[in-house]
């Protein structure tokens, strides 16, 4: 008996497939093995080969048409005078009564049609209409209800707390970052006439709700707290309580191990360097040239001042200044809210609250 040469399934989610090329033709004598058709899915290429000598009979595709899984692509017969039996009738038949003369489609994308208001005339005749290239097809007409609701909220927009020397550093920083926008300043003493660095002043702490009312959600706190900690502190509450969120920002030109941690409100600016392993507390500042090494560990709103050196495995309590050039050797454990001056060098730990002159040796 002729054998029947059907589709496979190539991939589960896709019952259909392009006949991409078809190496025989009607009454040629085949091989086993001998390939019939190549058939290519979005995922997929596979060669449909015969499973037996013969000759193909009744073949029903041509090259470039889609065919789906379980079709019938030809027989292989003994002789090329065997006669294919009619199709038998399906559920389609009926329904394909009516179809425009040319049209050929199948069953499921019948229905797709029929389910859009698509006018059967109006498909291409020829090639076999499945449901993926009817969808490719239509393009729903989407109405003005089903657009996107208008939001306020701009992820790129951000302000500056402080309009002082350490705000503008930080617009540099931002500006040289190229992600974010400055929407404006914020400062409690500088009149809203004023600009910093081309950049508005907005006015004092009291405008921060109609500022993210209006879509700014991101602050930087530029109030570096050198003079009295209390008052940087101060700034990020008033900053929480608002609702804005103050991330990390890193200077281009600095570098960060990947290995390090950043806790939001962390500032690392040009030149400095932090290392494997590191971690830097909630608004901690790591000032220019700064190097803080590996395995360090620095609490919540520490400041290391600008060119100042931390060695390897430093544990730093939450609150503490390094002054500008200071060196801390390393494995020194500096207490919560000490203060480290310029050039001084600690070989030993710091307790809370204690203060290392500026130029000396820790201890002394």
């Amino acid at each position: 008996m002729p054998i029947e040469v059907t589709i496979p399934l190539l991939n589960p989610n896709e019952p259909e497939a392009l006949l991409a090329a078809l190496h025989v033709s009607e009454g040629q004598q085949v091989s086993p093995g001998d390939p019939l058709c190549t058939l290519e899915t979005t995922k997929s290429t596979a060669e449909l080969e015969a499973e037996s000598g013969g000759f193909v009979v009744g073949l029903r595709f041509s090259q470039g048409e889609t065919v789906r899984a379980g079709e019938l692509l030809c027989y292989l017969a003994e002789t090329t005078d065997w006669q294919p039996p009619a199709l038998e009738p399906t559920a389609q038949t009926e329904s394909e009564q009516a179809l425009p003369e040319g049209l050929r489609i199948t069953a499921p994308a019948l229905a797709l049609a029929r389910q859009l208001g698509v006018e059967l005339e109006t498909l291409p005749r020829g090639p076999l209409v499945t449901e993926r290239s009817l969808r490719s097809q239509v393009r729903p007409a989407y109405s003005a209800d089903l657009a996107p609701p208008a939001s306020a909220f701009d992820p790129t927009s951000i302000i500056v707390y402080g309009g002082g020397g350490h705000g503008k550093s930080l617009i540099d920083l931002l500006r040289a970052l190229g992600s974010y926008r400055i929407t404006g300043v914020v400062d409690d003493s500088l009149p809203q006439t004023h600009t910093v660095l081309g950049v508005p002043v907005l006015g004092g702490g009291e405008v921060l709700a109609e500022l993210h009312a209006g879509g700014v959600h991101l602050a930087a706190n530029a109030v570096g707290g050198i003079g009295d900690l209390a008052v940087r502190v101060k700034v990020f509450e008033r900053l929480s309580q608002a609702g804005f969120t103050c991330p990390a920002v890193v200077h281009p030109s600095a570098y960060v191990e990947p290995s390090a941690q950043l806790s939001p409100g962390v500032q690392v600016f040009p030149h400095a360097y932090v290392g494997s392993d590191v971690r830097l507390g909630f608004g901690t500042i790591v000032n220019t040239a700064a190097i803080v090494s590996h395995d360090c560990r620095l609490g919540n709103y520490v400041n290391i001042s600008p060119g100042a050196i931390l060695a390897g495995g430093v544990q730093v309590g939450d609150g503490v200044l390094v002054g500008m050039g200071a060196t801390i050797n390393l494995l020194a454990d500096i207490g919560r809210r000490a203060r480290i001056g310029n050039g001084a060098t600690v070989k030993s730990d710091v307790p809370e609250g204690g203060v290392v002159r500026a130029g000396s040796i820790w201890p002394e």
